[in-house]
């Protein structure tokens, strides 16, 4: 009896795979410890697996000046699974925040950490340094999002931050679904991942990123780090591209999403169609 082989895996997925094995494992524990970085700085890059290759052999190299980022590793896994369900209002009041650079402007998801099963609410805020602050909640069992212990505890954190009311009325928005692995040294963390799928879920629409990148992002408390210098020396500026406003581009171009539009055609490709008549 013949077998059919394996299809070859994606670009992207080759060069993570390949970067993460080689580089020395550090601990969830060590990580929170080092870089849990609630409070920080982003930037997102669209990259090409040979450009991310070769900045990753840089990042874990044993003779780096300080010591090499190393690979989280949980039960001797380096690539984990993640899934989120985004909520927003009706109207998607915080894609338009964000599209409109308000300055009090959240995002509302749920993430699901599929391998372990772990659940958590999470909402994202703008500091007062246009840094990205970060709070949360578990989910267990049945809890949702929508229920009222975590309905107040949103509107109890928008008071606090912005002094503004919760949104009325919440729904699931989107979806995205990726593998991440994650290069961790003192104070910071890039994230890479790969296989990106955004479900548009009012739409029931769809669109996958391209094989050959990976979505890079740099997290720290400061400036610059060496991963986004290293990146702009090969040519890779940050892209303006959030998964869930890029992935809205893509999936209704009739949306006024312009800021987000040249990135979300380079992520998604064809699949990103030309925009139509604005509308909200």
């Amino acid at each position: 009896m013949t077998t059919t082989p394996a299809p070859p895996l994606p670009a992207a997925v080759r060069a993570v795979g390949e970067a993460a094995g080689a580089a020395a494992p550090i601990s969830l524990a060590e990580v929170n410890a080092r870089a849990e970085l609630m409070a920080r700085f982003d930037r997102s890059y669209l990259v090409p697996a040979d450009v991310f290759l070769a900045m990753a052999r840089r990042l874990t190299d044993p003779r780096r000046p300080g010591g090499p980022f190393r690979a989280l590793t949980i039960d001797g896994r380096r690539a984990f699974r993640y899934h989120s369900v985004y909520y927003d209002t009706p109207e998607l009041r915080s894609f338009h925040d964000h599209r409109q650079g308000r300055r009090l402007r959240f995002k509302i998801r749920e993430r699901v950490y599929q391998d372990s099963g772990e659940r958590q609410f999470e909402i994202k805020l703008k500091g007062g340094r246009g840094d990205t602050v970060k709070h949360r909640r578990p989910l267990t069992g049945e809890d949702t999002p929508l229920d009222p212990p975590f309905r107040a505890f949103l509107a109890d954190t928008l008071r606090d931050a912005y002094g503004i009311d919760s949104p009325p009325v919440l729904r699931p928005s989107l979806t995205t679904d990726y593998v991440r692995t994650t290069f961790v040294a003192d104070g910071e963390r890039v994230t890479c991942d790969v296989g990106l799928v955004c479900d548009d879920l009012r739409a029931g629409r769809s669109v996958r990123c391209a094989p050959g990148l990976v979505l890079v992002e740099t997290k720290t408390a400061g400036h610059l780090t060496e991963a986004d210098r290293l990146l702009h020396d090969s040519g890779v500026r940050p892209a303006v591209f959030t998964k869930y406003c890029g992935a809205y581009a893509a999936l209704r171009p009739g949306l006024p999403g312009n800021r987000w539009r040249r990135a979300a055609r380079h992520a998604f490709g064809a699949q990103c169609p030309p925009p139509g008549p604005a509308r909200s």
